[in-house]
């Protein structure tokens, strides 16, 4: 008898419920999808010129495991998001997958249940879930897209996204990113390398056609238009940062054939704070020093922030301690208020 040609590592496959049957579930509210247009056009304002004023913050945990830690960190930041508005547009970091170098938890989509499960429909429910609710409380709400199938349960409550510097060389993802509906982001290589986001940049503005799923669940041939609203994000790459005054000029340069007025967005995290989360205040004062003295090209920063600062180690078995990353480590809240009030004073005060 001859032996099976395919599957022949595959241990189970199992139907996920269909992006229409969880929206259906979980609708969007004529609220929440009101701020989701507002944000996403306001961002593209900051990127195209139109605003000069502000600059973008995507800011929040490295990763989310905790709902009930997201909706507090949400009714946190909205009161600093609506008092610095007019200097700052503060999204919500709320990241549901992780790309790992080797193994280890890829994120509360994975595996929701923290136990290696890998419980894959809970998951995409239960981010659904903790968007529905931060969107609904006043916060826009950012992510990164890994799996390309996410983005038809997810994406609609999403105002800006991120290519990770795991992906942005991918052309599974340039092609995603090329039909989604938000302003995306595409980060520079591990190794530092600009030309890789660069690359992405270009060949997401152009229409594509791939294979994905519809709302049905149906595999689909997905053809898209090519997406307008991207920039470069400099995170840093190969144990070297890249957010000084010559890096930041070099990204302005190697992108200026895109027509895009604020191309460049920094990364505060990552190896641009030499992996060490306390100096990610170093980094935004910096860039914020380069925006007031007349670098009009930098669209904005990310950081990593966490009810509590730093970062434990999730193991099976072992209580977490709330508020608390399990991945990269990250600034507490008390920093976190303390650096966007100031960096929102920054702003006002810059030279003419």
């Amino acid at each position: 008898m001859q032996r099976p040609l395919d599957n022949q590592h595959i241990i189970e496959i199992k139907p996920l419920p269909s992006p229409r049957t969880i929206k259906t579930k979980l609708p969007i509210p004529d609220q929440a999808a009101a701020l989701v247009v507002e944000t996403r056009d306001s961002i593209r304002r900051i990127l195209h010129g139109q605003d000069r004023e502000r600059l973008l913050v995507i800011v929040g945990p490295c990763s989310i495991h905790d709902p009930e830690a997201a909706y507090e960190y949400a009714a946190k930041l909205k009161p600093v998001a609506d008092a610095l508005r007019d200097r700052l547009l503060l999204v919500m970091r709320t990241y549901f997958e992780k790309p790992r170098t080797t193994v280890g938890w890829k994120g509360l989509i994975n595996d929701p249940h923290l136990d290696g499960t890998c419980d894959i429909a809970t998951g995409m429910e239960l981010a659904r879930t903790i968007l529905l609710r931060i969107n609904q409380s006043g916060m826009p709400c950012a992510t990164e897209l890994l799996d390309p199938i996410s983005p038809q349960y997810i994406a609609d409550l999403i105002s800006w996204t991120a290519i990770g510097a795991r992906t942005t060389e991918s052309q599974t993802h340039r092609e995603m990113a090329s039909g989604v509906s938000m302003p995306v982001g595409f980060k520079n290589g591990t190794e530092g390398s600009l030309q890789v986001a660069v690359n992405a940049m270009t060949a997401a503005r152009s229409p594509h056609h791939f294979v994905g799923i519809n709302v049905d669940g149906q595999t689909s041939i997905i053809k898209t238009m090519g997406n307008p609203d991207r920039h470069i994000v400099l995170r840093g790459g190969g144990g070297k940062a890249n957010y000084d005054p010559e890096h930041v000029a070099k990204a302005e340069a190697a992108v200026a054939g895109e027509g895009i007025a604020r191309p460049i967005m920094i990364d505060c995290s990552h190896d641009n704070s030499s992996k060490d989360y306390r100096r990610q205040g170093v980094v935004a004062r910096e860039v914020l020093r380069q925006f007031r003295d007349g670098r009009q090209s930098i669209m904005g920063l990310m950081l990593e922030s966490n009810l509590n600062p730093g970062k434990q180690t999730w193991k099976q078995g072992i209580a977490l301690a709330h508020g608390v990353s399990i991945t990269d480590g990250c600034l507490g809240w008390e920093e976190t208020e303390a650096l966007l009030t100031e960096l929102a004073d920054m702003i006002v005060t810059k030279p003419a």
